[in-house]
């Protein structure tokens, strides 16, 4: 049996730079290459067959180093763990916390998946992320999980707060497939621990209530400022989703202003749809144009982001919301400025279902009414009806801002949209 190399004899064949494999014990070899530069490797049995692994380069890896290192591989070989297989796996399997689960989720998961997984991410990040992110996914407890669901509900956010523990029920069963975690902390939670069974929402605010609201708006205007003013006008005249309203761009509307075309893959039906504009409409866009400073989109993101140009997602219901006095963030609530004013607790969708209301209420045929919505007819109606009633919808809308300008302009200066803004 050769005997085993000491350091001083490991520098010597370095030295003379012979190329060669010479044993230094318990499968380790330093090996000195045509060039003349040494380097650990490691002779093992991995089933049934005779395997060799490179460890590092000398000195950068001393003897006594590759020798601890070289005896921890032979206990993981014992175990049955190929050291060379595992060093092939792709980088991607390293998910340590929850971060990174929810990194691969999103990625494999909700984005395969989903239309529109900004949603998903959108809650992650804001609510879950900031709560127990940064946990290793060992550590994450349901104590954990409940935390962040109530502090979601304490906001006054209950359907989010029903949503985010879907998705930390997704996240950990998706951990749980990867085999990284056994169980999941979100298991024994039902929407009865977060926001509570969610009733269909009816609410629509009457012409009354309008009055006050927007008088309240404009009394706050410190917290609800003009841009957030002019974004729930546009949402109660024009009946259109938030999503649609934040994301739109200077580039899609023509003819002067008159005309706002969404495109298909900013449509939530996925067609999609021009929306022609009451002249008070092009009058506050005039305006939000001046205040956008040059953006691209009507509604431009008030801080630095990498992600997106336009506003949050969150940006109007955190405002509306503080009016409510709901807590939102940390710290003392604000005052309930809507409710001292009479005002029953409302979201900005129900702006759009507001909208609805008023349609019928001004005498608009109800197919009509469904597609200023951008609502898909139903039933046999849908499949052969491919009118698209612009001259109908334009007439309906303008009807619309006709009963609700004084409310919303009561003492209105604004010039007319600048054609091909």
């Amino acid at each position: 049996m050769a005997a085993k190399l000491n350091d001083k004899q490991v520098k010597s064949l370095l030295r003379k730079g012979e190329p060669g494999r010479f044993a230094a014990g318990n499968g380790l070899y330093f090996r000195v290459s045509n060039e003349g530069s040494g380097f650990w490797v490691v002779r093992y049995t991995a089933n049934g067959k005779r395997r060799e692994i490179t460890l590092g380069k000398y000195p950068e890896l001393s003897l006594a180093n590759a020798a601890a290192e070289t005896a921890k591989l032979k206990a993981e070989v014992k175990q049955g763990v190929d050291p060379l297989a595992e060093k092939k796996r792709p980088d991607g399997v390293k998910i340590q916390t929850v971060n990174d689960l929810a990194a691969d989720w999103l990625k494999n998961d909700i984005e395969k998946r989903l239309k529109h997984p900004q949603i998903p991410r959108r809650v992650y990040e804001n609510d879950l992320a900031p709560r127990f992110g940064e946990l290793s996914l060992n550590r994450v407890s349901p104590l954990d999980i409940r935390h962040a669901i109530e502090a979601i509900t304490a906001s006054g956010r209950p359907t989010v707060a029903n949503d985010a523990l879907g998705y930390c029920k997704q996240l950990f069963r998706h951990g749980i497939r990867l085999d990284l975690i056994k169980s999941n902390p979100a298991d024994a939670f039902t929407v009865h621990h977060a926001g509570g069974v969610e009733q269909s929402r009816s609410r629509a605010l009457s012409i009354d209530e309008l009055k006050t609201v927007f008088q309240v708006f404009r009394d706050n205007s410190d917290q609800f400022t003009r841009e957030n003013y002019l974004a729930a006008a546009l949402l109660l005249v024009l009946g259109v989703r938030k999503g649609e309203l934040i994301a739109a761009k200077w580039n899609e509307f023509s003819d002067g202003g008159k005309l706002w075309n969404i495109p298909e893959e900013r449509s939530k039906t996925g067609v999609a749809i021009t929306i022609p504009l009451p002249s008070v409409a092009t009058d506050w866009l005039q305006e939000l144009h001046m205040r956008a400073c040059g953006s691209e989109y009507v509604f431009p993101a008030r801080r630095a982001s990498k992600r997106r140009g336009y506003i949050s997602d969150d940006t109007l219901n955190h405002a509306l919301a503080k009016l409510f006095g709901l807590k939102v963030r940390p710290g003392e609530p604000p005052a309930n400025k809507l409710g001292e004013a009479g005002i029953e607790h409302f979201t900005i969708h129900d702006l759009r279902r507001t909208c609805r209301s008023l349609l019928a209420g001004a005498g608009v045929a109800g197919h009509v009414a469904e597609r200023c919505l951008n609502h898909k007819l139903k039933g046999v109606e849908g499949i052969y009806d491919r009118y698209d009633y612009l001259d109908e919808r334009r007439e309906a809308l303008q009807k619309i801002a006709d009963q609700l300008t004084p409310i919303i302009n009561p003492m209105s200066n604004v010039t007319s949209f600048r054609k091909g803004a």
